[in-house]
């Protein structure tokens, strides 16, 4: 490379900082069980020998400049808005990126799905910037009918995926098929990254004790309605009126519904299947999938699910994963997780009961083939390979084959 690149990052809403101040120790971040995708873009600039700028709109307002790297806390104080001023919000925030990636003369700007709407970076490629979105959400729901502000978005948006972006990078299939039928097929090049974590990680995670009693069942994520939270409420309560006392519930993690959650509970005498434990980091984690006999992922069909990385950490762990294919990690996993239908409440819970009282078929369920597992170990298949393929590829027209999973990155979008 004739000049050292400069790549911008707009990276969402994480302490990118914070996990600068662990990556520089050579240490991963310890607030989250796979490894992040800042440290993955510093690494990406150590090994390209690369000027990075990463930009976080973390509500913590700060900057840090520290040799190659330049490291911002951007807040978008409209961000939890509604209606036409979260709208402009967004289109407010992304024109400040791209005065940004001017300004400090950028080479490619990345940008997090969620950090402006699509069709705002569109001035980028007119002004000399590659823009190269990367996508962890589908682009709508995958069930039901699309919204009226989804479809003007779409068309609004389609021309940038088509003509005025470099490169896309996606989580799953399922964001590559909706980008497919968005542009009719014309879309720029796909690069497929997988969530990444390190083996050590799970390698202390313990086997799920045989007795079974209590059956415990582990939810991780935001704790919100969408996210599937009431649904095991009402499990539990059915449960309860089946008399089965011997199957409980570990929530992890915080969210908007978390109050009201705790709420309903206590109004439905069923705190004795629930153990809240908030926010948890990597090492409550391990000690919470050594504890658990299976794992659930109710995510709703009114939410964007792009891949949900939960079902990955099961299968890591060794756990029957319980979800739907609201996730598109589904389609990763083919036939190896205990899958439901979409928003079925009756159908999680009878997962449940087989997993808790058919022995034959929990030991099935747990059993995941290496090649599922390892594919999670392997880095080159995470965000960053897939970044360096573009940023070096685009730099000599010759793209690597390593990270491209089946997806033609010459002729549009190719699914095997």
């Amino acid at each position: 490379m004739s000049k050292s690149l400069r790549v911008l990052y707009a990276a969402g809403p994480g302490n990118v900082i914070g996990s600068y101040s662990y990556w520089r120790k050579g240490e991963d971040d310890p607030s989250q069980v796979a490894i992040t995708y800042s440290s993955q873009f510093y690494d990406a600039c150590r090994d390209l020998d690369a000027e990075g700028y990463i930009i976080s709109s973390c509500k913590d307002k700060k900057l840090l400049r520290e040799g190659k790297l330049t490291l911002e806390h951007r807040p978008n104080p409209l961000q939890n808005a509604s209606g036409l001023l979260y709208h402009l919000g967004q289109v407010w925030y992304g024109l400040g990126l791209i005065a940004t990636a001017i300004a400090w003369r950028a080479d490619f700007a990345i940008v997090a799905d969620g950090t402006t709407h699509w069709f705002v970076l569109s001035i980028l490629s007119f002004l000399g910037v590659q823009a190269v979105p990367s996508l962890h959400c589908t682009l709508w729901r995958k069930f039901g009918p699309q919204r009226k502000i989804d479809k003007l978005l779409s068309k609004l948006n389609r021309i940038f995926f088509a003509k005025s972006c470099t490169a896309i990078m996606v989580i799953s299939h399922d964001v590559a098929k909706q980008l497919a039928s968005l542009t009719e097929d014309q879309t720029k090049p796909i690069v497929q990254f997988k969530p990444t974590y390190r083996r050590a990680e799970f390698a202390s995670v313990k086997q799920p004790d045989t007795e079974h009693s209590p059956f415990r069942v582990l939810f991780v994520g935001r704790v919100e309605e969408n996210k599937g939270v009431f649904d095991i409420l009402e499990i539990a309560k059915r449960f309860a009126a089946l008399g089965r006392k011997n199957i409980t519930f570990d929530i992890c993690g915080n969210g908007s519904a978390l109050e009201a959650l705790r709420q309903e509970v206590k109004l439905a005498g069923v705190e004795s299947a629930f153990t809240f434990h908030g926010y948890c980091n990597k090492v409550k984690m391990r000690e919470m999938f050594s504890q658990a006999h299976a794992v659930i992922v109710p995510t709703k069909t009114d939410f964007v699910e792009g891949f949900n990385k939960v079902i990955a950490e099961g299968v890591l762990s060794g756990r029957p994963v319980i979800t739907s294919a609201v996730c598109p990690a589904v389609s990763h996993q083919q036939g190896m997780l205990v899958e439901v239908p979409p928003d079925d409440v009756t159908a999680y819970g009878d997962a449940i009961l087989k997993l808790c009282d058919d022995r034959e078929f929990y030991e099935q369920k747990r059993q995941y083939p290496q090649q599922s597992i390892d594919r999670f170990y392997d880095v080159s298949n995470g965000w960053g390979g897939a970044l360096k393929s573009i940023l070096v590829s685009q730099k000599t027209n010759v793209y690597s084959e390593n990270n491209l999973d089946g997806i033609s990155p010459t002729a549009g979008v190719h699914l095997v």
